[in-house]
């Protein structure tokens, strides 16, 4: 796991060196740095050592300089790829590493080598013969790549504060992208908060000619739930084997490392499965998670009670208030770009304290996507039947309703979820979950940005994930939103953040290409059935796992924000903070001031919103103490 970054055009060594030290965070065990003075180009490296400590020094060449290579992430297949390869013909120089087997892939396979590789990835390699650049980011996007094109430069770099310190860049904030932030709570690919800077989406290559700095973009892979129609004689035992099956071996191929190892343990399904199918192949296994004080939040009695039926060497840590609010500030200017998701608070602290002890860690990110785990599935049926028999009138009316039903700020209770239900089923069924998880409704981006909103524009790329899935059944449709998008620029980038924030390397068993393959040939009437979410796997898991940990209720990992902007312990900015050149500017202060103090007041609940202003104002360095 590391840092990469790079340019073709205008500038020189310093630029290269002000840009690779802006993430050197990514990647503290060794730099490097290459320099083309024909095509004008330099490339650059942070390099966090996981795989083949000696002979993984980057950028790396071929022995005859033709291919060059700067490169994020890790290749777990890269074994039996190195074995093809030598049988091919081709003559390796390191004993292990996966970085040598993309550079003799790509002599072999060309621009189908993404399509061969199992892992995360994000690269860009410099063919002299050609006098090409190709970039290429893995399936799901779990590495970053952002990229600039301008006339005369083409840049690149693992984060966008890093391809930001080209002084050719123009730094002008996107309005649109900005919208995007509050209508989603990230900034999704292609989109960045900078006009200038694009994200290399997930799933596609980047070729540059270096002649003449010209950009050709293709997708290689998409996600797409395709369920198998063969009927197997005892489809449950069927598919729960294959699942078991096939997460063990995903499982093995994360636990290689030449770095000390653990995993990340909630207690909830997906980090308990994991937990124990590593268990079964390391000795003394490491284990971390994090508790709150906050009762309704915290799983602490999960974690500790799964740690003990496998025997692992378990680190547990209580995110207080006077914790989160030393971490907030730092946490928040060092992000790329401001973040909705309050559970990045939990996770950096989550990934700080196993730094301590492991430079890898695996965690359970995909299976509640690719398996149906979230609330909003069991909630279709009844949004369906919802928009068929409820008028415009009446739906008006019980808002109306729900708006007077006493705030709470625990987790998920039940008035929480009706106001949000009411708010997804609002607009199209295309728009149902974005809705649900959005941190403004429609009417409160029109106050905030003192202008209509195109919910079509807005919601561009939530609509095209739902859109493209060939089936047209609603849970079909929701797991391709979940999986193609709410996690590739959601939760994934959240993850990346917080674990390079800390020199940490997350690795996902349940987004394996194989157990991808998979999941996605699973009939949906499995994951979901009789409004039990993840049913199949439940049941592939109930002979590694005890029963109460299975189908208890799920807990999501989230942070009591809502009760802290209640109390006053956090704020938001004062007035000043709404003044240019903030990217506040030009967004309804009044609004920001009447919104924060009616959830003060315990009037309403605006978790969602708040969090999203004070970490953009927080993230622009513009806000009051918390």
């Amino acid at each position: 796991m590391c840092g990469i970054c790079g340019f073709a055009g205008p500038g020189d060594a310093s630029v290269l060196e002000a840009m690779n030290r802006r993430q050197a965070h990514r990647g503290p065990d060794g730099q490097g740095s290459y320099h083309f003075a024909p095509a004008r180009l330099f490339m650059a490296h942070n390099r966090l050592a996981i795989v083949d400590l000696a002979g993984g020094a980057q950028p790396m060449a071929t022995a005859d300089d033709r291919l060059t290579i700067t490169f994020n992430g890790e290749i777990y297949n890269h074994a039996e790829l190195r074995r093809e390869l030598e049988g091919l013909g081709h003559r390796f120089l390191t004993d292990h590493c996966d970085t040598e087997v993309l550079l003799h892939g790509y002599s072999e396979w060309g621009t189908r080598l993404p399509e061969r590789l199992n892992g995360m990835w994000a690269f860009a390699l410099h063919d002299r013969a050609r006098n090409q650049l190709f970039l290429s980011r893995d399936r799901f996007g779990k590495k970053p790549l952002f990229t600039a094109a301008r006339p005369g430069l083409f840049a690149f770099a693992s984060e966008l504060s890093a391809l930001m310190e080209h002084p050719a860049i123009p730094t002008d904030i996107s309005h649109m992208a900005l919208k995007k932030y509050f209508a989603y709570g990230f900034i999704p690919a292609p989109h960045s908060l900078y006009s200038a800077a694009r994200k290399l989406p997930a799933g596609h290559n980047l070729m540059v000619d270096l002649a003449d700095l010209s950009t050709r973009l293709t997708r290689y892979w998409s996600f797409c739930v395709e369920p198998d129609p063969v009927v197997q004689k005892k489809p449950e035992a069927y598919w729960g084997e294959a699942i078991r099956d096939t997460l063990e071996r995903a499982v093995v191929r994360r636990l290689m490392s030449d770095v000390p190892l653990g995993v990340f343990l909630s207690g909830g399904i997906d980090s308990t499965s994991v937990t124990a199918l590593a268990s079964r192949h390391v000795t003394g296994l490491k284990t971390f998670s994090i508790g709150f004080e906050e009762a309704s939040f915290d799983e602490s009695a999960h974690s500790l009670r799964a740690a003990a039926l496998y025997g692992t060497t378990h680190h547990q840590n209580t995110l207080s208030l006077t914790t989160a609010l030393s971490l907030l500030p730092e946490l928040a200017a060092r992000l790329d770009e401001p973040m909705g998701d309050s559970s990045l608070l939990p996770t950096y602290l989550l990934c700080r304290d196993t730094r301590a002890h492991v430079t890898v860690a695996l965690g359970g990110d995909g299976a509640d996507e690719l398996f149906a785990g979230y609330a909003t599935f069991k909630a279709l049926r009844a949004a369906e039947a919802y928009a068929a028999l409820c008028p415009k009138p009446m739906h008006k009316a019980l808002c109306l309703v729900a708006a007077r039903m006493p705030v709470s700020h625990g987790y998920m209770t039940m008035g929480y979820k009706v106001k949000r239900f009411l708010q997804g089923v609002a607009g199209p069924n295309r728009l149902w979950n974005p809705l649900w998880l959005a941190p403004a409704s429609r009417e409160e981006l029109e106050e905030l940005f003192s202008e209509p909103c195109d919910q079509e524009e807005v919601y561009q790329e939530a609509i095209e994930a739902w859109e493209e899935c060939p089936s047209r059944d609603l849970v079909d449709k929701t797991l391709e939103f979940y999986t193609r998008f709410y996690m590739q620029d959601g939760i994934l980038v959240k993850v990346d953040r917080a674990s390079m924030l800390n020199a940490l390397e997350v690795r996902a068993p349940y987004l394996d290409i194989e157990m991808v393959d998979l999941a996605r040939r699973i009939p949906h009437a499995y994951k979901l059935r009789h409004g039990q979410t993840k049913y199949i796997l439940k049941k592939a898991l109930e002979p590694l796992m005890p029963k109460d940990i299975l189908y208890r209720s799920k807990q999501g990992f989230g942070a009591p924000v809502g009760l802290w902007f209640q109390q006053g312990r956090l704020n938001l900015p004062e007035a000043e903070g709404f003044a240019s050149p903030s990217p506040l500017a030009g967004l309804n202060a009044g609004f920001a001031a009447a919104t924060a103090l009616e959830h003060r007041q315990g009037r309403a609940d605006h978790r969602l919103l708040l969090w999203n202003l004070w970490m953009l104002a927080r993230h622009q360095g513009r806000s009051a103490p918390a």
